[in-house]
């Protein structure tokens, strides 16, 4: 793919993934990441470039509802996940690249199955069961920036009311993001390719921010996100065949 026309895909890529998260409050690397993994980028500049968006759209999240985060869960949630950043690392540095976009496209097409049927789940009231949601969400968020389902699912099953559930998301977020785009740091992911992008998208996540904040007023959430989440599952199912035909 030629580079300009690799750039130009690369950035509608991650606008529109960043308007999926400034509407709902996550959801920029379900979008992103699979979509990026199709291009001539590849999975290891993709990953912390999307995960550098994350964090900065964590940030300007936080900064307006930093008073109602919970604390007690999100911290629990952080300490699960810091050991399971270098097991997502070693999946993301190692030959497993194909194996990589086949778990990326399961967890999608799962999560977003999950999204739109709304099974009836157990209810949690223990704090101890952030441990093994934030673990989980430590491998895949390092790995593939995709530590959004299991803290949703785990928000869900803790019956996190609607103004908690988006600010406490963004309290594990914002942390939780820096401490992987650290991990990948030191893993040598940060390259002149990666601060490119980075840079290139600075002005766009503001546009998103700004453009979601409108849309999160103005759009039924029912009829948007269950949009979202069909388009999500056809995007993993096409991640998935790429992947296998290649």
């Amino acid at each position: 793919m030629d580079v300009t026309v690799t750039t130009i895909a690369v950035l509608a890529i991650l606008f529109a993934s960043s308007l999926v998260r400034a509407v709902f409050g996550f959801g920029n690397a379900l979008v992103a990441m699979p979509l990026l993994a199709m291009t001539s980028l590849g999975m290891q500049a993709a990953t912390p470039i999307v995960a550098l968006i994350a964090t900065v759209m964590s940030l300007v999240i936080i900064v307006k509802d930093w008073r109602i985060i919970d604390l007690r869960s999100t911290w629990r949630l952080l300490a699960a996940t810091v050991p399971g950043i270098p097991l997502g690392l070693l999946l993301l540095k190692g030959p497993y690249d194909a194996a990589g976009k086949v778990i990326l496209a399961l967890v999608i097409i799962g999560f977003s199955l999950y999204s739109l049927f709304r099974p009836r789940l157990i209810t949690l009231k223990r704090e101890w069961a952030a441990y093994p949601f934030g673990f989980v969400a430590g491998i895949l968020g390092s790995a593939y920036n995709s530590n959004g389902p299991p803290i949703v699912i785990y928000g869900t099953v803790r019956k996190w009311s609607p103004d908690h559930f988006r600010a406490n998301l963004q309290g594990y977020f914002f942390p939780a993001n820096i401490i992987i785009i650290a991990g990948h740091g030191l893993g040598g992911l940060w390259t002149p390719t990666v601060g490119w992008y980075f840079a290139l998208s600075l002005p766009i996540i503001l546009v998103s921010i700004l453009l979601g904040n409108t849309l999160n007023r103005v759009i039924p959430q029912g009829h948007f996100d269950r949009l979202v989440h069909i388009i999500l599952i056809l995007i993993g199912a096409l991640l998935l065949i790429h992947t296998v035909t290649a």
